[in-house]
């Protein structure tokens, strides 16, 4: 991914490489307010800002409120893009939705404002910067017969057919060993020979700004409890009655949304509506701590990490606009 860039966003930009804001960081952690504080803040300076969505849950126009997506209010005034973009009924990978990303990033920069990226889905982030493999379409015959396999089974294939790529994962990681084994098998070429030839990445053709949100973990939590309790007022039993009155896959990713098939769970009597919330509340910490443990690893060693101990009132003019240069 493209290194960091510590100039400030308020001065004249570099035509060639416009700039680009990133604020990442896992769920709760007050990313959004962030971004809109900190368009404001370049507004304030002369420059418009515009804040795009790099969220995979929030995405979708079914999941305002379990997503926790930023109401009219929240946004105060600044334009906001690619929230809600994707209907429940389609599937937003993360190639489409870096595909509506250089779009948008793009039409804002031949604005002359500043793109503000915000979101927490690190496969998005990196299929925007780096690009994406060109891997053909796997033979649905060769996915079944795969998919079909015992983990163990599939990763002692994979150690035979492609041994780099069965010894960076781990054994009982069978998501990413079906998809390496259904690779070679379908292809012929091992998924990080077909990685080397990433296309369609913009980390080289902008100037990044990035920051990553680092709660401590307790507060973090905590936050994350809060959230869902909220959520339940704000309407999230109706999101997920309408969204079952649909009647979509099981599979599709609206439909396993985190609160989504707890709040399921609670509408179709499997459990009472205490046991959905601390059910989604758990899953909630989980997602969160994923993140957090990708955040910190992941992204380029001078790519800010900003460490949040307290949520005080003025946390983001303290913590997150001296990251980009604005005090």
């Amino acid at each position: 991914m493209s290194n960091a860039n510590t100039s400030s966003l308020a001065e004249p930009p570099d035509r060639a490489r416009p700039p680009l804001a990133l604020i990442a960081g896992p769920t709760a952690s007050g990313k959004s307010d962030c971004a809109v504080e900190l368009a404001l803040a370049l507004e304030r300076r002369g420059r418009r800002a515009v804040v795009i969505n790099a969220d995979s849950a929030q995405v979708y126009a079914d999941l305002a409120v379990l997503s926790a997506r930023p109401a009219p209010d929240e946004m105060r005034g600044i334009d906001h893009r690619l929230f809600g973009a994707w209907d429940g009924a389609q599937a937003c990978s993360a190639a489409d939705w870096a595909q509506a990303a250089r779009r948008e990033i793009a039409a804002v920069q031949a604005e002359d404002a500043v793109p503000i990226l915000v979101g927490g889905t690190g496969l998005y982030i990196r299929t925007l910067l780096e690009g994406i493999a060109p891997v053909p379409e796997i033979d649905p015959r060769v996915r079944e017969a795969v998919r079909a396999l015992p983990v163990a089974e599939a990763h002692a294939a994979l150690t035979r057919e492609d041994p780099e790529r069965a010894a960076a994962l781990a054994p009982a990681d069978s998501a990413r060993i079906s998809r390496a084994l259904e690779v070679v098998r379908s292809t012929g070429r091992t998924l990080t020979d077909w990685q080397s030839e990433k296309t369609g990445g913009i980390g080289d053709t902008v100037t990044l700004h990035p920051a990553i949100l680092l709660p401590d973990r307790p507060m973090l939590y905590a936050r994350c409890e809060l959230r869902f309790a909220r959520m339940i007022g704000l309407g999230a039993l109706e999101e997920v009655r309408t969204l079952l009155a649909r009647g979509l896959p099981e599979n599709l990713p609206v439909m396993r949304a985190i609160g989504v098939p707890e709040i399921a769970g609670f509408l179709r009597g499997g459990w009472s509506l205490a046991e959905a919330a601390a059910r989604a509340s758990q899953a909630t910490r989980n997602y969160a701590k994923r993140q957090f443990t990708w955040l910190r690893h992941q992204p380029p060693l001078d790519w800010p990490r900003l460490v949040i101990h307290d949520y005080n009132p003025g946390w983001i003019d303290e913590t997150i606009l001296p990251n980009f240069g604005l005090t």
